[in-house]
């Protein structure tokens, strides 16, 4: 049985556990756990005994590969962490191409022109969460219209935001005989420069799930950005998968000889992995000697990168 959910945040590769579940995006984990309950209770095969053998092959598919999984992943709080960063990012994405977007339902619709968005996305979540697996074969179209009011809302909420946080315009000044100062415009950052941006800081804070997810996302836009490859690279770096850090190493310095920080630290990463300059593996002896702990404090390998802890 297919549970292909066409609609919202899924038909953007992202597997959207507040629509299946009937959740607002921003809902805290007890709202998110009696909501679980009550699902659960519903479509569990002690209350399917008037159902038919149809609806209750759904429901037990619908509880078994949709809504447990659902509950799972906000259960652990880590994976809870990463994922409502990523939401929010892609909330921020879609106010920045606000024009791509392309609604399929009247709620949807609805929702992007409602005066407060907040109280009609609140007041559009409560009432489908009343019926949403009332008609079972309906279900997963009812998920994928949560979706897209979710999708919604966090294009408002994130646009919202970026008005806010947006310079004021200065006040023009009364002294006489001033001419202004010159000043060029100032530079727009583009998308890929925005994500190399947000990658950068959670890669100095040690957030590295986000960070990849940030230079993925970019590479998938530009994959000769050589600067690109070097942060994704330092990832990698960190995570102690050395043979990825060298390939982007590599892809960094075939597309930018210069970059500096494929420069610093690909002879590093050849060097753990016991490659000369010339391509050959190191001998035994110097292999020994580089897995020798480092005393420092710093972290061997890893110590000073990106200058160490900022103060």
């Amino acid at each position: 049985m297919s549970l292909t959910i066409d609609g919202g945040l899924f038909i953007y590769d992202f597997i959207d556990h507040h629509a299946i579940l009937c959740v607002s995006v921003d809902a805290e984990f007890k709202e998110i756990r009696n909501r679980y309950l009550k699902i659960a209770r519903t479509l569990h095969p002690d209350s399917c005994l008037k159902m038919n053998e149809s609806d209750k092959e759904m429901a037990n598919q619908l509880l078994a590969k949709l809504v447990n999984p659902a509950y799972e992943k906000f259960s652990v709080e880590r994976n809870r962490a990463e994922y409502l960063f990523i939401l929010s990012q892609m909330g921020k994405r879609f106010a920045q191409e606000p024009g791509a977007i392309r609604l399929k339902t009247e709620s949807g619709r609805q929702l992007l022109a409602a005066p407060n968005a907040s109280m009609a996305y609140k007041q559009a979540i409560a009432k489908i969460s009343q019926t949403q697996f009332s008609d079972l074969p309906q279900s997963l179209k009812i998920i994928a219209e949560i979706s897209e009011l979710n999708l919604v809302y966090l294009m408002r909420m994130a646009g919202a935001s970026m008005n806010k946080s947006a310079p004021s315009q200065p006040q023009q000044s009364s002294a006489p005989n001033l001419p202004p100062t010159p000043t060029s415009p100032p530079k727009e950052e583009s998308i890929v420069e925005q994500y190399l941006r947000r990658a950068q800081v959670l890669l100095e804070k040690n957030q590295l799930s986000p960070a990849k997810v940030e230079l993925q996302d970019a590479l998938k836009l530009e994959p000769r950005n050589s600067h690109c490859h070097s942060l994704i690279a330092m990832v990698y770096l960190r995570q102690n998968q050395l043979k990825m850090a060298k390939v982007h190493f590599d892809n960094a310095l075939k597309l930018n000889p210069n970059e500096k920080i494929a420069l610093e630290w690909k002879p590093k990463v050849d060097q753990a992995l016991g490659i000369t300059t010339s391509g050959s593996q190191g001998t035994s002896a110097s292999k020994t000697e580089e897995k020798q702990p480092d005393k420092s404090g710093k972290s061997g390998l890893f110590g000073g990168m990106f200058g160490g802890k900022k103060k």
